[in-house]
């Protein structure tokens, strides 16, 4: 196939080093200069095949130019809906699949989230303390709730405190409750979260950030159950099962003084350890997934299939400094932003970041990522070369119009955009 002979004949030069002779399949490629097309004018049909492609990008499986071909038509609609089915075959498979992960509110299946998961249901049917640890945004308090929710005391309740959230006099009060007029502002009696979880569970989140003198008196809760509220002497006995949970290293917190060392063994009976994010593999997008699932039903974009090879990389590659509450944010506010129907790399919106120093290899992406990272590299190429024109870009890749819309619209390909791309060079 000669390309571009009669532009060529047109200028008035040939730019092409061998015209192959007659049936010969091989291809000349010249230069990217060569396929410059000048701006044409409007040809009849141009507004209907703009509607049809607007529609693809809406969601349409396919169009079809009158006059209607019945049998031809009968082909477009058994295929349009083979490919629905196959749409919502996939969405049940990846919510089995996080189902099958699924522990509690807590999705994993790295080894580290396996060992997490043992240890939860060991302690979870003892009245042991238990101490969690990990970085901010490891699901902390879903682990405190999962022990909660496999104990004895499922039915009593369930009270969390962020220790880090109230200054030491609100804190006091707010954990052992206080008697009419102990202090300005106390106009009534008032139940501390000891007495609203007695039977349950307390949780007790950032440890580390209660003053030393109101840890010795929660030291002494833990020796015998009993306290007194602010403002009385009449001691109080409650059964509550205490876990506790910190953001920082103990040893770290107990070095520099924040946490008393006979707290942290008092409490650290069972130590669980949250492993970050970006030590879970394969869980980013597990969870990507679960996350998305939710979002769409949540936000009605059910016009959004899921994510784009791209957009899946990146977060496989990004460190995550918030760990999984980050990345949770950043899947729901994708669904919310996404302009097509693939969650691209960009709709994620993370900023790369330095990788630290590892003696580990890169990992290569899969054969199926590198030939749909290699056919939207081709697409837009292939768009941008022919000023949008998606027949002679179709014509060029060895495809079939309706072909190339399909692979357009599986890889959130936007037409219009890679035109105003190839005018603005």
């Amino acid at each position: 196939q000669v390309v571009g002979a009669a532009h060529r004949a047109r200028i008035g030069r040939d730019r092409c080093a061998a015209v192959p002779a007659c049936g010969d399949r091989r291809k000349v490629f010249a230069r990217d200069a060569d396929f410059a097309q000048p701006r044409r004018q409007p040809e009849p049909g141009d507004e209907a095949r703009e509607r049809a492609r607007r529609a693809i990008q809406l969601g349409a499986c396919d169009y079809y130019q009158k006059p209607v071909v019945v049998e031809d038509l009968k082909v477009i609609i058994a295929r349009a809906l083979f490919i629905r089915r196959l749409q919502i075959e996939n969405r049940e498979l990846m919510e089995r699949l996080t189902d099958a992960h699924r522990f509690g509110e807590i999705i994993g299946r790295c080894p580290q989230m396996q060992q997490v998961f043992h240890m939860i249901e060991r302690v979870a049917t003892t009245s042991a303390p238990v101490f969690i640890c990990g970085e901010t945004g490891t699901g902390k308090e879903l682990v405190a709730r999962a022990i909660h929710q496999r104990s004895l005391r499922r039915n009593k309740p369930f009270v969390p405190i962020n220790c880090g959230a109230l200054p030491e006099s609100l804190l006091e009060s707010e954990l052992f409750g206080h008697e009419k007029g102990a202090f300005t502002g106390a106009h009534q009696q008032r139940k501390g979260k000891f007495e609203a979880a007695n039977g349950g569970t307390l949780f007790l989140d950032e440890i580390g950030e209660i003053s030393p003198n109101l840890q010795v008196k929660l030291l002494r809760f833990l020796q015998d159950h009993t306290f007194e509220r602010v403002g009385s002497t009449t001691p109080i006995t409650v059964d509550v099962r205490v876990v506790a949970a910190t953001n920082v290293k103990p040893e770290q917190a107990i070095a520099e003084g924040k946490l008393r060392e006979d707290l942290y063994y008092r409490l650290c009976l069972v130590k669980i350890e949250m492993p970050p994010l970006r030590e879970r593999g394969d869980d980013i997008e597990l969870l990507a997934n679960a996350f998305f699932l939710r979002a769409r039903k949540e936000y009605g974009r059910e016009d959004v299939r899921g994510f784009h090879p791209a957009a899946l990389r990146a977060m496989r590659t990004y460190a995550w400094p918030g760990n999984v509450r980050e990345l949770e944010n950043a899947v729901r506010s994708a669904v919310i932003m996404a302009n097509h129907t693939l969650i691209m790399a960009e709709d994620v919106r993370i900023q790369p970041t330095e990788a630290e120093p590892s003696s580990q290899e890169p990992s290569l992406p899969t054969l199926r990522e590198a030939r749909e990272q290699l056919e939207t590299s081709l697409i837009r190429r292939a768009l941008r070369q022919f000023g949008g024109n998606v027949s002679r870009a179709a014509s060029a890749l060895g495809v079939t119009r309706p072909a190339l819309y399909d692979l357009m619209s599986k890889y959130g390909i936007d037409k219009e955009k890679r035109s105003h791309e190839s005018n603005g060079q």
